[in-house]
């Protein structure tokens, strides 16, 4: 039987963090101003090569998720202060970024 990765919770931690915690015990935190700069949306990374479009620089340090959602059971998508919507966030793609990932 194959496990899929799941969150079991998500949560604002401080103003500028995102911690979940995750159905294999472990837990991961991340920035948020990293979180919305790694956007994987078609807006933010070219579908056909995989370049990165998005100009970090012209996204504001203050940029917050405005809301949080779970999309079926393999994403997450955020809604962001700097009214930015179209980014979903798979859970496989979300352990990847973990910045304390071994």
């Amino acid at each position: 039987m194959v496990t899929i990765i799941a969150p079991v919770g998500v949560f604002r931690k401080e103003d500028d963090k995102i911690l979940i915690r995750w159905n294999d015990g472990t837990a991961s935190e991340y920035a948020t101003h990293a979180l919305r700069c790694a956007c994987p949306c078609a807006a933010c990374v070219n579908e056909w090569t995989g370049e990165k479009m998005l100009d970090e620089s012209k996204i504001p340090a203050t940029t917050r998720p405005a809301r949080l959602f779970s999309v079926g059971r393999y994403a997450m998508a955020v809604h962001w202060s700097d009214g930015h919507k179209t980014g979903i966030y798979s859970y496989e793609y979300l352990k990847k970024l973990d910045p304390g990932r071994p």
